[in-house]
Parts: structure tokens; sequence; C-alpha cells
């Protein structure tokens, strides 16, 4: 039997409904900020990925999978959205007419060890936005991205926490203090870090194998930002507090791609364990002139799918169901009477499940209780003849009997 590979999984029927759900949510939310989605290829040159996530990355490093076409050329299965979108911004001369607001879903793929809600395919969702350079830029993609967790039921379950990067400015000077901090303390550093000290010592700051009272005595960036840096975090602070989005500042935060600086943010969900930021993202101003287009200031975020339908699930989430379950028990005559009905219904934009394989009345009831539908509406000889249709309300097992033309009425109201 072949079977799938480690790290990538089906999703069966069951679960499809939550992904749909969300997708859905996420596009209603998405075009209300003026966003529209851009749909990239699953593959690219290994080239983009270096040159914007960082040849030190980790991704780059150690996750890509890489394969060579039948013309020799070394491509890349995309591990992350923003890097196509800018690559698609500069291809396109978005420049021209900014600003530009785009979304995309979909999948991204690293060679990473799967754990709980993170796959080697994985699905991402995220938001780019090219033009504006200020905080109001930052905190409009910070309450969208809460607004889409409050519409799929899970906002309650998050906390936003916030952070400043620095820029080339005062990077530079920040890194080197850094650096010099963590020389002193190199023994009581993991393995990892160890190596990250001399290519990439921010990475040090969000290792989840250091002693947490080491991290806590090296210099913090928002204590050695410039003024500029300085001016756009209360900017953004006290954006989000007129929008009255909580927020807590969180000093050790750091982002896994070299692109980052100014803003960063996390949406940190309890409940996911060690891998427990469900959207994460930040400003990249000066991305967009490295991989050679026009400078231009962006901001933008992604969302890890499964993680987001994980939290779903813990917080019970009602997704998809169906309006309606019928249950037709009779001869031909009372399966077709049934079958016009669910027709007629499904056209007034009703989600009907009928039930197609006969079997006794109790049988049919139990599969209804499955489809988790809130009315089940149920067919026999006697309503056949009579032209009516008796209503089952799940929750509470009220049962009523209507005639054929107020069934869909009644239903209606319901769903308003």
């Amino acid at each position: 039997m072949i079977q799938t590979v480690r790290g990538v999984r089906d999703i069966p029927p069951e679960e499809s409904a939550g992904w749909l759900f969300l997708e859905e949510q996420a596009r209603r939310i998405f075009q209300q900020y003026g966003y529209r989605e851009l749909r990239t290829p699953i593959f690219e040159r290994v080239e983009l990925f270096a040159r914007a996530v960082g040849e030190t990355s980790d991704i780059v490093e150690k996750e890509m999978y890489l394969f060579q076409d039948r013309g020799g050329e070394t491509l890349c299965l995309r591990p992350e959205g923003t890097a196509s979108a800018v690559r698609s911004f500069i291809e396109t001369s978005r420049h021209r007419s900014l600003p530009w607001r785009v979304f995309y879903m979909g999948p991204m793929f690293r060679y990473e060890r799967p754990q709980k809600g993170r796959y080697r395919q994985f699905h991402q969702i995220g938001c780019e936005l090219f033009g504006p350079a200020g905080p109001l830029a930052d905190a409009e993609m910070m309450a969208l991205v809460l607004r889409l967790l409050e519409a799929i039921g899970i906002g309650s379950a998050v906390t936003l926490e916030i952070n400043s990067l620095g820029c080339p400015v005062c990077r530079g000077p920040y890194r080197e203090r850094l650096t010099a901090h963590l020389h002193e303390r190199r023994t009581q550093l993991c393995g990892n870090c160890q190596r990250r000290l001399e290519r990439n010592p921010l990475r040090v700051l969000d290792c989840k194998e250091e002693d947490p009272a080491l991290l806590h005595e090296v210099p913090r960036m928002l204590d050695h930002v410039c003024d500029g840096c300085q001016e756009h975090f209360a900017g953004l602070t006290g954006h989000l507090t007129d929008l009255q989005l909580p927020f807590r500042i969180n000093p050790f935060m750091v982002r896994g791609l070299d692109y980052y600086h100014r803003t960063a943010f996390e949406a940190i969900a309890t409940g996911l364990g060690a891998q427990n930021a469900v959207a994460a993202g930040g400003r990249y101003d000066g991305l967009v002139a490295e991989m050679g287009g026009v400078s231009t200031p962006a901001v933008g975020f992604a969302m890890g799918m499964e993680r987001l339908l994980l939290l779903m699930e813990e917080q019970r989430i009602p997704v998809v169901r169906p309006d309606l379950y019928l249950v037709v028990a009779g001869d031909r005559m009372v399966d077709g009477y049934g079958l016009q009905l669910a027709e007629q219904w499904r056209r007034a934009g009703l989600r009907v499940e009928m039930h197609l394989s006969g079997g006794s009345m109790k049988s049919q009831m139990k599969h209804a209780g499955r489809s988790l539908a809130p009315v089940t509406a149920l067919i026999g000889t006697q309503e056949t003849a009579e032209q009516t249709v008796t209503l089952k309300w799940m929750e509470s097992g009220v049962q009523e009997s209507l005639s054929a033309e107020r069934v869909l009425e009644r239903l209606l109201q319901t769903n308003a």
C-alpha cells in the first residue's frame, strides 16, 4: 500500500468544511479592507528566497525543497508568501499605482520536523500592503488580523504582541552590542546559537532552547532604537490604543526572516505548545529595493491555517453545516415528493442534505444528528398525501407540522 509522504496529510471531507469556513471569512474580512487576491506559482527560482529571506536563515540553509527541472534550472517549492508577492510587485511595476493591497492563501513547503499544527506542506493566509510608510498602516493591519480571528471565533484565545526591530540606522550598532554581550556568555549558549552568533545574532533572542534568565539579561532593541524608529513605535502604540486593541510589548520578539525591520508583531495563542504564533508579520521597507525594485515601504503578515483550525476545534467553533437534514421514509411517491422539496429549498439558498440510501426513520435520524443540522424535515406517507412537512428542531426536540408552502418561509425566518 502506498501511503502519504511523512509530513503531509489528506484533508478529509469532515475537516474540509472548517477550511472552507476559514477561507470564506478571510476573503470577506480582507475585502472589507480593500485587499484583492494574488495567486502566485508554488515553485520559484531559488535565488528569490535566498535574496529575500536571507542566505543565513534556517529556511534557506536547511528547510527548502529543491529540485532541478528538465532544463537543468534549480527551483524550489515556495517556503513562504511574501517573497513571491514582492517579486510580482516588481515584475508588474506596481510602484506606479500605490497603494497595492493583496492577499494570498495556499500551500507552502518546508522540510521541518512534523509537529502539532505544523506539516512539511502547510497552508498560509497572508496580506501584503505596499506604499504607506507610517505606523497607521501597521495598526490597520493588526486590526485586520484581530478582526479575522474574531470572525472565526478565537479572538478571545489570542494575545497581540508587538516589538520594534529597528532600522539600518540603529540595528547595526545594536547588533554589535548584542554580539559583544553574547560573546561573553558564549559557553552558556546552545550549539545552534553559538553558530548563529557570528552570522545572525538576533535569532538567538527567539531560541526556544536558551535559558530565559540568560535572554532577559541581553540588551533590548527597544532601548537602542534611533529617534525615527522610536517615533514610529510610539505612533503605533498610540493608534492601537485609539482602536482599543489590547496588546503587549515583547522586547525579545524577532522575526525568523531577515527582511523585517521596525514593526514586528505576533498573535499568540494558548494551547499550541512552543509553536504558538497563529499570525506573525511586520514591516519590510527595504525588501523591494534589495530585490531590484523601486524602493517602496511595505508591511504584511501570514497566518498558519493548520494552527487556526486547531484553535477553532479546541474552542468548538461551529463551521459549515446543513441548514436542514431531510429524512424521507416511504415508497417512490414519498421519495419523489421529498426530492422535489429539497430542490426547491436549495434553489432558495438553503443548504439541504438528504438521506439517499433508505433505511428506517430511526437510522436516518442518527445521520441527521451527526450532520449537526439545526432542523430535520420528516416526510412519510401521511405528509406526502397531505402535502405537508414535519419539522423537528434538534436542540429542543420540538416538532411542528406545516404546509409545504409555509416550510420555506419558516426556515428562511430561522436563518435570517
